[in-house]
């Protein structure tokens, strides 16, 4: 019974990557997906790696990047809060957990939250502004479901509630993540992991502010409001694929290296590459580096795409029945101040 839900899983995860290889992305559709948010990482720990651990992510850490490895926890709970400063100032907030159901699974909840701070509002009459500020209000929710169906292979499933308000206009829709994790594939310590990731309906935007006010030109019908229709936005669909792989060289040493290949829909495709080293289960050091090969220049000759190298630094220290592990991670940003991620993990 194990073996078929195993090829069921695998069958079914490898179709959906066929699918949205099939729907990839060509020049003329780059920038124009909608649900950005979605695409801006969490967690320090992976960040450092250049987005490269989703091979082998565990707990609450790999709800965002690979949902099967939730399945794989160790704890019987496993919890993170991760805060980072992202480009032009925007504050990312992400949380999540992990709990273990016995024979079920292992359930997992996340909410992401994206702080703009106070815009200035501006008109074709007011272009230097009216005066008022407002805030965007982004916030992403997920519930994941994940099981370990042997010792080698995990999968595991999110969806995640998109909310998107700007002033007056709203648009929300549900995105679904699917993953597979695969332990020693054929070498002890090579793993497999895939993702496909943001599948779903579109957004579109509603509301009042939408509502223009029109002026007959012949005067008979004096002024009216009339509604523009909003298009919808397709939300930025990928699958990743990758590789990693995990060695001890002693009790205290450990190294781990991964690669991944994220196909994307609506921007050129991107690879990771990332690194960890062990010491003790106690220090980690870690780096990575991401790359677009395929990005158009601009006219001075520079790739447009914006990132390139990450560091970080772990520390993990058992304190009595809780597991805690404190995470840094630096990304680089061309033409912009890096970005800094701190994450606080919890395992009980």
């Amino acid at each position: 019974m194990t073996n078929k839900v195993t090829r069921m899983a695998v069958c079914l995860v490898l179709l959906a990557c066929v699918a949205s290889v099939a729907s990839a992305a060509n020049k003329d559709r780059i920038g124009t997906a909608g649900a950005q948010e979605l695409l801006i990482p969490v967690g320090a720990r992976t960040i450092a790696m250049g987005g490269s651990s989703m091979v082998f992510a565990t707990g609450a850490e790999a709800i965002y990047w690979n949902p099967a490895g939730l399945g794989r926890m160790t704890n019987s709970v496993d919890a993170m809060l991760s805060s980072m400063n992202y480009i032009a100032d925007i504050g990312i907030i992400y949380g999540a957990v992990g709990v273990k159901a016995g024979d079920f699974g292992t359930l997992g909840f996340s909410i992401k939250s994206v702080n703009f701070g106070s815009i200035p509002v501006t008109t074709s009459s007011f272009p230097d502004g009216t005066g008022e500020n407002y805030s965007p209000v982004y916030i992403t929710m997920g519930a994941t479901y994940s099981k370990a169906l042997t010792d080698r292979i995990a999968i595991g499933i999110t969806a995640n509630l998109v909310s998107e308000r700007i002033m007056q206009l709203s648009a929300s829709t549900v995105a679904l993540n699917f993953g597979i994790q695969y332990q020693n594939l054929g070498l002890q310590g090579l793993n497999l992991g895939i993702a496909v990731k943001n599948i779903g309906p579109g957004l579109t935007f509603s509301g009042s502010n939408l509502l223009y006010t029109a002026n007959a030109t012949s005067g008979l019908r004096g002024t009216q409001q009339y509604a523009i229709q909003a298009a919808t936005a397709d939300l930025p669909s990928s699958i990743e694929i990758g590789l990693g792989y995990v060695r001890k060289f002693d009790e205290k040493n450990g190294l781990s290296i991964g690669g991944v290949f994220r196909n994307n829909n609506y921007q050129d495709d991107e690879y990771n590459l990332g690194a960890e080293y062990e010491f003790n289960d106690l220090l980690f050091l870690r780096g990575g580096y991401t790359f677009e090969p395929q990005s158009v220049k601009d006219i001075s000759g520079q790739a447009s795409y914006p990132y390139d190298y990450t560091l970080g630094v772990g520390v993990h220290y058992p304190l009595g029945d809780i597991d805690l592990s404190l995470d840094y991670a630096y990304q680089h940003v061309k033409l912009f101040t890096g970005n800094n991620v701190f994450t606080l993990r919890l395992g009980f």
